[in-house]
């Protein structure tokens, strides 16, 4: 089993690291084929590709923040992160077929 962190902003390793969560692989973008059933995957991902994570078998840990409209695109530190409620949710995605 592999632990990815799947961000490409400072502020949330530093977040992450100052939770102390634990992580065996840091990566700016995901890597779909790198992941296997029994992987852990925390970040925030577009709901196709957390689709993706969960139909190899792996967990989805979700970055979830609650922002509020004008902190929307912006580059958040830790701190801020912190104020938003920064916190991982696990997820289940499925697909439903037409």
């Amino acid at each position: 089993m592999t632990v990815f962190f799947i961000s490409r902003h400072p502020a949330a390793l530093e977040w992450a690291e100052q939770e102390g969560i634990h992580f065996d692989r840091l990566l700016p973008h995901l890597e779909l084929q790198e992941i296997g059933e029994g992987d852990v995957v925390i970040g925030s991902l577009p709901v196709n590709l957390a689709y993706e994570v969960c139909r190899r078998g792996a967990c989805y840990q979700h970055l979830t923040l609650d922002l509020t409209p004008r902190l929307r695109g912006l580059e958040l530190s830790a701190e801020q992160m912190r104020q938003c409620h920064a916190r991982l949710e696990e997820f289940i995605v499925s697909r439903v077929e037409a």
